[in-house]
C-alpha cells in the first residue's frame, strides 16, 4: 500500500523523535555510568580499614567491591528500562500529535487540490482564498488563485470573442444569400438584376474576407512575435500613412506628423500591422475636414507612438472599450462598412506581447487619441 504523504510526514516526525530520544537516553547513559559509584577516596578507605581492624580486611574490600558493582549495574539497567518506556510512551503521543501537525501544515495543499477537482471549463470561478501568514503554502494557494483568475478571463474572453466572430460573419454570409435567393428566384432576372446581385456578393465576401484576416492576425498577435527583428517604427508610420492618403484626400483631413527614429526590437509584421491599425482607425473615423496628428519618439527605455484625431465626442464610458473585440461606439451601426471593430484589438495584442501598454483618451474637443509606449531595442 503506498502511503499518502501525510502518513509519510507522520512517520518521518516520529522517527525523528525516536532518533533524538534514544540519542538522549544514550548520552545520558554515558554520563551516569561515568559518574555513578566513584571508587573511595584514600580517606575513606583508611577510616573502613580502622572499623574493620578486628576483622578480614581482604574480605571486606572484596565485599564493598561486589557491592558496588551490584548497585551500579541495578542503577543503570534502572535508568534503561524507564526511559525505554518513557520513549515509547512519547512515541505514541508523538504519532498522534504528528499526524495532527502533518494534516494542519498540509491543509492549504488540499484546498489547492479540491479547488482543482472542482475547477472545470464551465467553473473557474473556484478560489481557495486561503488566510493565515505569509508563507510559502499561502503563495502557493495565491499562486493557484490567480492562475484560475487568468484562465477563467481566457475562457470567457475565447468564448466571447467566438459568439462576436460567428455573428459578424453572419451577416456578410446573410447578405450574400439573400441577394442570391431574391435575385435567382425570378424567372427571368434581368442583366441589371444579375450585376446588382453580383456587387453585393462581391462587397460582402471582401467584408467576410477582411473579417478572417483581422481574426487571423488577432490571434497570430496573441500567440506573440515569432522572430524579434530591429523595427523603427518611425518607417512603419510613414509606410502607415502612405496607405491612407486616399482616404485623407477623400475626407479632406488636414495631418501633422513629428517623426523621429523609434528602434524596438520584435516582429517587423506585428508591429507594422499594428502602427497602420491605428492610423487607419483615425482616418476612417474622423469628420469630413477634420484632422490627424501622429508622432514617434523615443523616451528614456521606451519608444513612443501617438495617434490623434478629430471627429465627434466619445462618452468616458466607452473609450475603455473600444480596445475590446467587435466593440464599436454606439453610434455606429453592425453593418457599418468601416470595419470589424478589431483594429483597436489587434493595436493592444500587438502592444502587450511585445511589453509595452496603450492609453486611449477621449479629447474633450471630440475624437480619441491613442498613445503607445513599447521598451526600446538595446
Amino acid at each position: 500500500m503506498r502511503l499518502g504523504i501525510r502518513s509519510r510526514l507522520t512517520l518521518i516526525y516520529v522517527m525523528l523523535f525516536f532518533v533524538a530520544g534514544a540519542a538522549l537516553i544514550g548520552l545520558n547513559y554515558v554520563l551516569v555510568s561515568r559518574t555513578a559509584f566513584q571508587p573511595l577516596t584514600a580517606a575513606d578507605l583508611q577510616q573502613e580499614k580502622a572499623v574493620l581492624a578486628q576483622g578480614d580486611l581482604g574480605r571486606a574490600n572484596q565485599f564493598e567491591d561486589a557491592l558496588r558493582a551490584r548497585l551500579r549495574e541495578q542503577t543503570l539497567n534502572q535508568l534503561v528500562s524507564n526511559s525505554a518506556a518513557a520513549l515509547g510512551l512519547f512515541a505514541i503521543v508523538s504519532l498522534g500529535l504528528g499526524w495532527v501537525v502533518a494534516g494542519h501544515a498540509l491543509h492549504p495543499v488540499a484546498a489547492v487540490t479540491l479547488a482543482a477537482k472542482r475547477a472545470s471549463n464551465e467553473n473557474l470561478r473556484e478560489r481557495i482564498n486561503l488566510q493565515g501568514p505569509r508563507d510559502e503554502l499561502k503563495e502557493l494557494a495565491d499562486t493557484f488563485d490567480a492562475m484560475l483568475a487568468r484562465l477563467d478571463a481566457a475562457f470567457e474572453n475565447q468564448q466571447r470573442f467566438a459568439a462576436n466572430a460567428s455573428h459578424e460573419l453572419r451577416t456578410p454570409l446573410a447578405i450574400i444569400r439573400t441577394a442570391v435567393d431574391v435575385v435567382l428566384g425570378k424567372p427571368h432576372p434581368s442583366q441589371s438584376e444579375l450585376r446588382k446581385m453580383h456587387d453585393e456578393v462581391t462587397d460582402a465576401s471582401v467584408r467576410a474576407e477582411g473579417l478572417i484576416d483581422s481574426l487571423l492576425m488577432l490571434a497570430r498577435s496573441d500567440r506573440g512575435p515569432a522572430a524579434r527583428t530591429l523595427v523603427d517604427l518611425r518607417k512603419s508610420m510613414v509606410a502607415a500613412l502612405e496607405a491612407v492618403e486616399g482616404e485623407v484626400r477623400k475626407a479632406s483631413l488636414q495631418v501633422t506628423s513629428t517623426l523621429a527614429p523609434a528602434p524596438v526590437a520584435g516582429d517587423q509584421v506585428l508591429l507594422d500591422r499594428m502602427v497602420a491599425n491605428l492610423v487607419e482607425n483615425a482616418a476612417r473615423h474622423n469628420a469630413q475636414g477634420g484632422w490627424l496628428d501622429v508622432e514617434t519618439s523615443v523616451d528614456l527605455a521606451y519608444a513612443n507612438v501617438r495617434v490623434a484625431n478629430g471627429g465627434p465626442r466619445i462618452p468616458a464610458d466607452q473609450v475603455a472599450t473600444l480596445v475590446e473585440p467587435f466593440r464599436r461606439l454606439s453610434d455606429r451601426t453592425e453593418d457599418s462598412p468601416r470595419g470589424a471593430g478589431l483594429g483597436l484589438s489587434i493595436v493592444r495584442s500587438v502592444v502587450r506581447t511585445h511589453g509595452g501598454d496603450v492609453n486611449l483618451r477621449a479629447l474633450p474637443e471630440g475624437g480619441l487619441e491613442v498613445a503607445v509606449r513599447i521598451p526600446t531595442a538595446t
